[in-house]
């Protein structure tokens, strides 16, 4: 089942044999210092004595700051012993010293089934206790490459040609921005002329 998953998660990689432009690889190597996708590399565990017991004290230190900010609508505080027990249960997560992450394209929907959104680009990332070597996939221009590529891919009839389907995406989901200038002009850039293959055009 999770070889199922990751197979699903490297889907993006179908870019690459696209109308679209291939998307470029960025090499970091250094400090760490990019998220996976939103926090640095980590991992959940079971909850240490010190774990849990830093957890309490940060939950009845922000207990305290709400009650003093929000007098009128003060919460009672359960005792340490009580949130200690609470918490035994709990998983937390730690900074990871030594490992890999795999972060797969982010996207999600909005208004519609259809109404594609860009979040992250995808990235695989190793970590040796402060250092991160990491390799992303960046694409040209993208929101509009991957919310265009997201469309195609999944929206488009593939009973026919690549030519009809890139013509259905500039029909139902275009990609046509005007850019005011601060001297009263304007600029109209429709973003597929930049994110297809010359052939495509």
């Amino acid at each position: 089942m999770k070889l199922k998953y990751f197979i699903k998660d490297l889907d993006f990689l179908r870019a690459y044999n696209s109308p679209f432009k291939a998307p470029k690889l960025k090499f970091y190597c250094g400090k760490i210092a990019l998220g996976t996708p939103y926090f640095y590399p980590r991992k959940w565990v079971k909850g240490t004595p010190k774990l849990i017991h830093d957890a309490v004290l940060k939950h009845i230190e922000n207990e305290k700051k709400y009650n003093e900010l929000n007098p009128s609508h003060a919460r009672t505080i359960k005792s340490y012993d009580e949130l200690y027990e609470e918490r035994k249960s709990y998983s937390y997560a730690v900074t990871k010293k030594i490992g890999f992450d795999f972060v797969s394209l982010g996207w999600k929907t909005k208004w519609r089934s259809n109404d594609y959104r860009f979040e992250w680009s995808p990235m695989i990332s190793f970590v040796f206790f402060k250092w991160q070597i990491a390799v992303t996939f960046v694409a040209p221009h993208l929101d509009h490459y991957w919310e265009s590529w997201l469309y195609y891919t999944r929206e488009t009839d593939k009973s026919n040609t690549t030519a009809e389907r890139i013509a259905q995406c500039r029909k139902e989901a275009p990609q046509i921005w005007t850019r005011h200038n601060g001297d009263g002009t304007k600029e109209t850039t429709d973003y597929y002329d930049l994110i297809l293959k010359n052939k495509w055009l």
